[in-house]
């Protein structure tokens, strides 16, 4: 299994893929891969399995049902064909210990368990944290079937009595307040479990509450009588009893006495320590959440092979608000007993709004106050200072935490020389000129440790409440800890609010920086010192860089927007780098926090300022010569729509200098995508309209070649928006054109039809012929999906000769489809392989890979329905051919169906069975609704002619949803005439007659005649 991917089952069911969630198919493959994930490594039986899925009495088909969902888990999981094992009787997962929530629990209690043997109970109570930490919710959220439930309730169990463990270790170290707000939410889930109540009794009797926990016992005492007729427990009696006599053997634990310091050799100028170790530090964050791989490395053993001769440094970078702070604490705090001479804080104050950077010699000068040495002794000068501070910790071993360094030079003299010595810096600055220093970056948190944040700050019953509002709160916080304290802490003071409504509150990105402001706590006021610490011209880049479009951007278009060269931009955006303000996920793309984007667009003017207007023109001109130049090579027959863009880049594409082919152009596309389409909605919101039109048909073309069809819809409403204010004919034309289109794609034929009708108006109206032949095709496509097939051929033909006539192959290729499709929906199969196999000649002579593939399916559906399936054989092996160039996975889908019903008609059943199997992964992962019920369809048909009616049910019913969805009528009817037939075939005569009625009845409606005996798959 692929060592990104990461399995949760301790709350909701996860798996993630790097930061990526998978989404698993339904309840049914997510129960069966919670069942497995429960016992990893252990075979499950397919009965358990069904158990499981099943709250109910399972369907007759359950056990068929559990194998295509593990089946369906082994494509969507990245390795699980190998993760996931058939085993005799069922199934077994092996997981990486590391990569499953549930077996990293139980290891930590194991650890814990080892401290306590041990006799080191702030270890265990760290372990016993960790492990706590891990859990989000109940297992699958509590939605499960008795097997799972029952699996959770055990291991809610083991949490709570870690739970229990964990609060009786912090009352042996020394707490007692901290916990009684913990302790009270804890009985107010669990208020008959009498070890909490024993423990919050314990905790206030040492708080000084001697009153409130007696009380505490009565309330339990009356508790247990109502509701199980019994006293409390002999524990809780006689700890209620030493509370009432005041015993001594309830205090609080006293301090453990530190070490006693090393011996040192006489001098006349070291300080020593006293005998009570000093230590400054904060106190931890008893709510600390996520950072276990940061933790993991501050927290491991340094590596032998490094010279033990200096002091060791561990650095911690990061934008401000990322928890470097927090971070270097909390592993202070756990480091802090292998360092008995001392744990000491400074703050340097490196970005700080009231005061400037701390000098060196003031640090040292009060470090050496807190280490014993008298003032008097303490020289003037920086060098003294140093010389007698090393000299101090020569043969110590003292843990020093700098909080908040502005550069290296702050830090140098205040390092120690001894090798027994821990440094942890933090900064918004990676100093790279801090030699020998070992550097980890804080960035946003996952998400998953984000809202298990949100949850501790909030509280897990709120989280529970609206936990899909929870996690947009945690995007719209960018992730940031800060933020999400911050947004936690309002929520908190303010009991009536909704998660949403903070959400909503949020969603404004003009408002958002001002909202995440919470007491002395702001996003706004801790991103304003990294602004002010910048140079004047790094700060006017970074607003400007602020108006960028897309989410990450390149050299390139960073240059366009700041107006400089590619060197100069460069410069900049390495220097946000070092400043944390920007990250880079690949060389070349850089990326602003989300939160530095919404501070950013805090500083904009409203209306823009004149040069913030012209940066943005600028970008906008770059990437629509850049789409220019990358469709002139990628889409070559491409008809040209007015004046659009500068001239195209003299180099070629941004980031590819030379000569570039179409395979490079469509890389550049897709890397470009994201800030693409943000660029096309960007200029249309900013009134640059000419830009919105021309970048929103320039990306089109890329994006319906790639099947991006959700946000090919997008941008076809963006620039039918824009042209309408432009007021240019011609380009309102083509906008409308290209959203019938969209809509098409998306299964939305009636507005298909009025985009499309539109169109044909204004076509006319500019006496644009190769316009109106567009709009007579898109007519007929549309018209022939919702049933009416006279007036779609009427239009398809006539669109055909006005195409021939204009000598364009490529176009009339593309129609001559559809008119096929037409017309073997009527059942004239000759003419339809003779208008397919005009259109595969024609495609050929335009070069175009796509309408090649097309064509040729369109034939093999004409021939198959003349049963001349070695022809239709020879179409698609072509079409298989060409369709890695055309890279259209939802064509590839179909060419690979229609080929499993040729080869299993010929007897070829192997590789028939091979291509049903990679259409329909191919179809579900790609393929828009239309070309699922198709693909369903025929495949339905081949699982039927193989002897698997059941399979075939399954397949036509998926089928006959997925049309009836989109109210693609010719699928709807073909998919009951299929059900017709699998029921038959499983001897249901009944069930079989009732999908033959309303087949033939569709049939009917749409042809004017019953269903065939036969039934083909046309190409929309």
């Amino acid at each position: 299994m692929s060592g990104d991917v990461s399995f949760a089952v301790l709350g909701p069911l996860e798996v993630r893929a790097g930061d990526e969630r998978l989404r698993l198919g339904g309840p049914i493959p997510a129960r069966v891969l919670a069942t497995l994930l429960l016992e990893p490594g252990r075979t499950v039986s397919v009965s358990r399995l069904v158990a499981a899925a099943w709250d109910d009495e399972p369907p007759t088909t359950a056990a068929h049902q559990v194998r295509k969902a593990i089946a369906d888990l082994r494509q969507r999981i990245p390795g699980g064909a190998t993760a996931i094992a058939t085993e005799g009787p069922g199934y077994r997962i092996d997981v990486d210990p590391a990569r499953l929530d549930l077996t990293l629990f139980s290891h930590r209690l194991q650890q814990a368990r080892g401290a306590l043997d041990a006799h080191r109970p702030a270890e265990a109570a760290g372990h016993l944290r960790d492990a706590l930490a891990l859990w989000r919710g109940p297992v699958l959220a509590g939605g499960s079937g008795p097997v799972i439930a029952a699996a959770s309730a055990v291991l809610e169990e083991r949490r709570l009595t870690a739970v229990e463990q964990l609060v009786e270790l912090r009352l042996a170290l020394g707490e007692s307040g901290e916990l009684i707000g913990d302790l009270r939410e804890l009985i107010a889930e669990h208020p008959l479990r009498e070890t909490l109540r024993g423990h919050l009794m314990l905790a206030l009797y040492r708080s000084g509450r001697q009153a409130e926990a007696l009380a505490e016992f009565g309330r339990v005492r009356e508790l247990l009588v109502e509701d199980l007729g019994i006293d409390p427990g002999p524990q809780l009696t006689r700890l209620h009893e030493a509370i009432l006599r005041d015993s001594p053997e309830l205090a609080a634990p006293e301090p453990a006495a530190p070490p006693a310091a090393p011996p040192a050799a006489p001098s006349s100028d070291t300080a020593r320590t006293p005998a009570g170790a000093p230590c400054t530090l904060p106190p931890d964050l008893p709510d600390f959440t996520g950072r276990e791989r940061e933790l993991r490395h501050l927290l491991a053993p340094p590596d032998p092979g490094l010279p033990d001769a200096a002091a060791r440094i561990l650095g911690i970078d990061g934008m401000g608000g990322s928890g470097k702070t927090a971070l270097a604490l909390h592993a202070a705090h756990r480091l802090a007993p292998g360092y008995p001479d001392g744990r000491l804080y400074a703050d340097l104050r490196g970005f700080s709004s009231a005061e400037n950077p701390r000098p060196p010699g003031a640090v040292i000068g009060s470090l050496l106050r807190i280490l014993g040495t008298p003032g008097e002794r303490i020289p003037d000068d920086l060098d003294g200072r140093t010389a007698l501070w090393r000299a101090t910790l020569a043969d110590r071993r003292v843990l020093l935490v700098l909080d908040d360094a502005a550069d290296a030079a702050q830090v140098r003299p205040l390092l120690p020389a001894s090798s027994g010595c821990l440094v942890l810096v933090t900064s918004r600055t990676r100093m790279t000129g801090l030699d020998g220093a070992d550097w980890i970056s804080v960035a946003a948190m996952p998400p998953t440790d984000g809202l298990a944040l949100i949850t501790r700050v909030l509280g897990a019953d709120r989280v529970r409440a609206e936990p899909g509002a929870a996690a947009e709160l945690g995007s719209l916080c960018g992730h940031l800890p800060l933020a999400l304290r911050i947004a936690g802490a309002r929520l908190r003071s303010r009991p009536r609010w909704t998660v949403r409504h903070l959400v909503d509150r949020l969603g404004d990105e003009a408002r958002r920086i001002d909202e995440l402001s919470s007491g002395d706590q702001s996003v706004k006021a801790t991103l304003q010192l990294s602004y002010e610490a910048m140079a004047p011209a790094h700060r006017e880049a970074l607003r400007l860089l602020g108006l960028h479009p897309g989410r990450d951007m390149g050299v390139h278009s960073a240059a366009a927007l700041l107006g400089t060269g590619l060197r100069e931009a460069e410069d900049v955006l390495e220097h946000l780098l070092d400043m944390n303000l920007a990250c880079q996920y690949e060389m070349g793309r850089y990326a602003l926090h989300d939160m530095v984007r919404s501070f950013t667009h805090s500083l904009h003017g409203a209306p823009p300022r004149p040069e913030e207007r012209a940066a943005l023109q600028r970008v906008l001109d770059h990437f629509l010569a850049a789409t220019e130049e990358a469709c002139r090579i990628r889409f070559p027959g491409r008809a040209p729509a007015g004046p659009a863009a500068p001239a195209p880049p003299e180099a070629g594409l941004p980031g590819r200098p030379g000569p570039v082919d179409a395979a490079a152009a469509e890389d550049w596309f897709e890397r470009e995508q994201g800030a693409l389409l943000a660029a096309a909605e960007c200029a249309e919101r900013a009134g640059f309209d000419r830009h919105a039109v021309h970048l929103a048909r320039n990306l089109a073309f890329h994006l319906n070649s790639r099947s991006g069809l959700e946000e090919f819809g997008r941008v076809a409403a963006v620039a039918v928006a824009a042209a309408r204010r432009l007021g240019d004919p011609a380009v309102l034309r083509v906008s409308l054109s290209n959203q019938a289109v969209a809509h098409c794609k998306l299964g939305r034929f009636p507005e298909g039809v009025t985009a499309a009708t539109e169109a044909l108006g204004v076509a006319a109206g500019l006496a644009d012929r190769s316009g109106e032949a567009v709009c007579l095709t898109l007519l007929g496509l549309l018209q022939s999906l919702l049933g009416d097939l006279g007036a779609a051929r009427r239009h398809l033909e006539r669109g055909a000769a006005l195409h021939r006539e204009l000598s364009d192959p490529r176009q009339e290729a593309y129609t001559l489809c559809n008119l096929s499709s037409a017309l073997t929906w009527t059942g004239r199969h000759a003419e339809a392989a003779a208008a397919a196999a005009r259109a595969v000649a024609l495609a050929g002579r335009a070069g175009t890979a796509g309408e090649q593939v097309s064509a040729l399916n369109d034939l093999a559906v004409a021939r198959l329905a003349l049963g001349e399936e070695q022809e239709a054989l020879a179409a698609l092996e072509r079409a298989m051919d060409l369709a890695g160039e055309c890279r259209m996975p939802e064509n590839l889908g179909l060419t690979l169906a229609l080929a499993a019903e040729a080869c299993q008609r010929t007897g070829r059943t192997v590789l028939a069975g091979d291509h049903a199997e990679r259409a329909l992964e191919l179809i579900r992962a790609h393929g828009t609704a239309m070309r699922q019920a198709v693909v369903e369809n025929v495949l339905g048909r081949v699982h039927l002619l193989r002897g698997a009616p059941e399979r075939a049910r399954e397949l036509h019913a998926d089928a006959l949803r997925s049309a009836e969805a989109v109210g693609y009528r010719i699928e709807s009817a073909r998919a009951l005439h299929g059900l017709a037939l699998a029921h038959e075939a499983l001897g249901d005569p009944d069930r079989a007659r009732a999908h033959r009625d309303r087949a033939d009845a569709a049939f009917a409606a749409l042809t004017g005649a019953a269903a065939p005996d036969t039934d083909l798959a046309p190409v929309p």
